[in-house]
């Protein structure tokens, strides 16, 4: 059940855990203490340090060494990563080498772990499952991703749990049938998973219980945790585009509002059962791609090709399906992510003009 915007619960966060502030323990009083001395009683053998001496006054020598080694090692380690991703990727496309000195970007690695990401796709394909779901339909999906949009925004949770919960509910039902009444439990419960999964700090199965207006009991959703996790061969880091849409941002050197305006148009699909046979990176090369022409930046660049390994070719029909779904727009009733994406925060995003149809498909022919 939606609950109103902006307010974030606090049932279950803080209120069951007791204030351990200004505690004083009271101290042990065990008398008057002896100081002990220092030397071995009489008889017994002499001390002796594990590593005789292990400060800088007698080993000036070996420290000078060690340091002059350490930066020897760390000049063949930098030469070598430099050869490597001198074969890997050409100059012209390395997006990557500006952060060389951050190691928290870990440049060397990133474009072999899109890659992997990427590769990985393949395991977690999905297909329109209605079909094998008698109790459900595409509407009944639709307001449920609609609502754990506003899950995750009065949580304050990161988009990447959002996306991954969605995907956990896809992959969930594809594979087990479920009534009606347990949809809102499913989702609540994927949204628990994704949140241990991507947040530093999750919220708790009380707060879940309380989003769902207590309609659903500690040992039900503790039960289809255990049964979603289960079905799933606990095999749930499954690649989002969300991801792969900030390394295409990335790629393309865009400022952080046509990211967002990516952003909205990839949050809108989440709702539609049209792209759900869709890869993530595909999808989010659509988006980009969409919000590219929308702010007249231009169109599908040789960079965006080589990070992404997708040509125009394919990425234009998801363009073209993301350009209709934006004019024919979702069903009314599902506001959480247009309301979400209007506020000053999102760059007012929902609000910009629609990009006309012969502009897309201008910058699709070239």
């Amino acid at each position: 059940m939606p609950f109103t915007r902006g307010k974030k619960p606090t049932t279950g966060l803080a209120s069951k855990i007791p204030r351990l502030g200004n505690v004083n323990p009271e101290k042990k009083e065990d008398g008057p203490q002896v100081k002990r001395s220092s030397s071995p009683p009489h008889g017994a053998p002499k001390k002796r340090t594990a590593f005789v001496d292990i400060t800088n006054v007698s080993g000036l020598k070996f420290n000078t060494a060690l340091s002059a080694r350490r930066q020897n090692i760390h000049m063949h380690v930098s030469m070598f990563i430099g050869r490597l991703r001198s074969g890997q990727v050409p100059g012209e496309f390395d997006v990557d080498l500006q952060y060389w000195d951050d190691c928290c970007m870990a440049p060397e690695y990133a474009k072999e772990i899109f890659d992997y990401l990427k590769r990985r796709e393949e395991k977690f394909v999905l297909s329109d499952y209605m079909s094998f779901q008698p109790n459900l339909n595409p509407g009944m999906r639709s307001i449920l991703v609609d609502w754990l949009v506003e899950v995750q925004e009065n949580f304050e949770l990161n988009h990447e749990t959002l996306y991954l919960a969605v995907k956990l509910v896809d992959h969930f039902l594809s594979i087990s049938p479920v009534a009606r009444e347990t949809l809102q439990l499913i989702g609540s419960t994927t949204m628990l998973i994704a949140s241990k999964f991507e947040e530093r700090s999750p919220p708790c199965v009380d707060d879940f219980m309380y989003i769902c207006d207590d309609a659903y009991r500690r040992e039900e959703v503790i039960a289809m945790e255990t049964s979603i996790l289960q079905t799933l061969g606990f095999d749930i880091n499954i690649p989002i585009p969300y991801r792969f849409l900030r390394r295409y941002a990335k790629c393309a050197g865009v400022g952080m509002d046509t990211l967002t305006l990516a952003r909205y148009f990839c949050e809108l699909s989440l709702q539609e059962m049209e792209f759900l046979p869709v890869r993530g990176s595909l999808l989010a090369a659509g988006c980009l791609l969409v919000a590219l022409v929308t702010k007249d930046l231009g169109g599908w660049t040789p960079m965006l090709e080589y990070h992404s390994g997708y040509g125009l070719e394919e990425v234009a029909p998801v363009a073209r399906s993301l350009q209709a779904m934006l004019v024919c727009m979702p069903d009314s009733r599902l506001k959480a992510v247009r309301s979400k994406y209007a506020h000053k925060v999102f760059f007012e995003v929902a609000s910009l003009p629609l990009v006309e149809f012969n502009v897309l498909e201008d910058a699709l022919s070239q």
